[in-house]
């Protein structure tokens, strides 16, 4: 097969229009027909498949073809493309054009190989092109695009490189500028970052050069394809029974938490999870920079706040938003994320009769967190001193959850933590669960929940609320002196 019998996409400044009348070689049609009978081979599952020198070839003729065939459709209805159509009636012009084409050309393909061409067609001329098989998988998570021939994507907390690529850079380009329209954004190079959530919740984020150098990027982060509760996290590995017993009876007693971790270490999902122990009476307030979570509750209030508009206007931050919720007659607030100045209106509402409220924050370790935390109020602009900052994070906070994406990309609670007080100006805490690492198991990380043997200072607070929390719990099974 040659350049001439399938012309090569190239930049759309040099990209000749592609005679339509043309024929296809024999050896080109037979080809296409055969490509066309196999599945689909846009993701590769096994491993094997890629040092398969065959397949390779297979895979690099069927996308050669469908590359021509691309081109030729914009060429000839591209003016159908821009006049507005909706899905279906694109997926109309485009099954009339592929049976146009594959009749001039003289290639019998049946009704379903026509379809599944015309189809995968559409998809490339409205849709989001080759990513569309990756966003039906509900295994994956994250895609993450690095040029047009390097796509990668997570499933099951693990990154693998799958064998999609896009035709060049102007075609990842034009999957940029399809999602920015959707949303009523704008992406070019006066422009080159856009940030974004579409109607599902997923997030997209894309850079175009030169703000990356080497091409145009783009990331989605899914929500929504299936929420974890907590029997799928015990399921995972994330926690034990006796620590999701504890955090239950916790929540439900309307103590303060903290979850803190990485990027995508699991933190909003364990939010999500924790709160279906929030009793179903109360009034509950989100605040997010994104709307991921989904409450069971039907008294939730939804808050989302906004970035700027072109002109700069229209901007609403998290701290106007937790200051409103205050006046919003809140059992709980939920803060997705503290990453400002709003964590000292979040403290102090946690110290002001709002208990059982719960955010998340970027930190390493529980007294990182602390550390971040500090540095946020400042930047609310106050002149509190850091005794005093401290004091407030100790009376507010009541346990800091660490956790952590391990290398098998099994998302695990590392550490429990409870406030206990100030030692001149350091805060103080102890751990009450930890999860004790012992090498490797196969490909999964080895090691076990351990509870410390240290009975935390709110069992006996819930014991005043009536909620009893066995004392088991914190001993390994082990009778416990000295408490009853």
């Amino acid at each position: 097969m040659s350049e001439q019998d399938f012309p090569l996409p190239s930049s759309p400044e040099s990209r000749p229009p592609v005679p339509f009348g043309k024929s296809l070689s024999a050896d080109t049609a037979s080809r296409l027909k055969a490509a066309l009978k196999r599945p689909a081979m846009n993701v590769v599952k096994d491993e094997a498949l890629l040092d398969d020198p065959l397949a390779r070839v297979k895979h690099a003729d069927f996308l050669s073809i469908k590359s021509a065939l691309q081109e030729r459709l914009l060429n000839e209805i591209g003016e159908h493309l821009a006049a507005g159509l909706n899905h279906e009636d694109v997926s109309a012009v485009v099954k009339e054009f592929t049976a146009r084409i594959l009749e001039s050309e003289h290639i019998p393909l049946n009704q379903a190989e026509q379809g599944r061409l015309a189809e995968e067609l559409t998809e490339e001329a409205i849709g989001l092109g080759p990513l569309t098989p990756l966003l039906a998988d509900p295994a994956v998570t994250d895609i993450l695009v690095n040029g047009h021939q390097s796509v990668y994507v997570e499933r099951y907390g693990r990154l693998e490189k799958t064998d999609v690529q896009f035709l060049d850079d102007d075609h990842v380009i034009r999957v940029i500028e399809r999602i920015a329209a959707q949303m009523g954004r704008r992406v070019d190079t006066a422009s080159p970052m856009v940030d974004l959530r579409l109607a599902d919740g997923t997030r997209v984020n894309a850079t175009l050069p030169p703000a990356t150098i080497d091409g145009p990027t783009l990331s989605i982060r899914r929500f929504g394809v299936r929420r974890l509760r907590r029997n799928d996290l015990l399921g995972l590995g994330t926690l034990s029974p006796d620590m999701a017993t504890f955090l239950e009876l916790v929540v439900r007693g309307k103590k303060n938490l903290l979850i803190s971790g990485g990027t995508g270490a699991g933190k909003s999902t364990l939010l999500g999870a924790l709160s279906e122990a929030i009793p179903f009476h109360e009034r509950i307030i989100t605040i997010e920079d994104t709307a991921e979570l989904h409450l069971d509750q039907e008294h939730v209030v939804r808050m989302e706040t906004r970035q700027p508009n072109i002109e700069g206007q229209g901007r609403i931050m998290a701290r106007d938003l937790v200051v409103n919720a205050l006046r919003m007659r809140p059992d709980r607030i939920i803060v997705g994320e503290v990453r400002g100045p709003e964590a000292l209106d979040m403290l102090q509402a946690m110290n002001t009769g709002h208990e059982g409220s719960m955010s998340t924050v970027h930190a390493n370790s529980p007294r990182d967190a602390l550390s971040r935390l500090e540095t946020m109020v400042l930047f609310a602009g106050t002149e509190l001193p850091s005794r005093a900052i401290r004091e407030q994070m100790v009376s507010a906070l009541h346990l800091i959850i660490q956790v952590r994406r391990y290398e098998d990309g099994v998302r695990r609670i590392e550490t429990i933590a409870e406030m206990t007080g100030m030692e001149g100006l350091t805060p103080l805490m102890q751990d009450i669960f930890q999860f004790r690492r012992r090498g490797f198991r196969g490909k999964r990380v080895g090691g076990e929940f351990v509870p410390t043997g240290i009975v935390p200072r709110v069992v006996e607070e819930l014991r005043e609320q009536h909620i009893d929390i066995p004392l088991s719990l914190f001993t390994g099974g082990r009778d416990l002196h000295g408490f009853s």
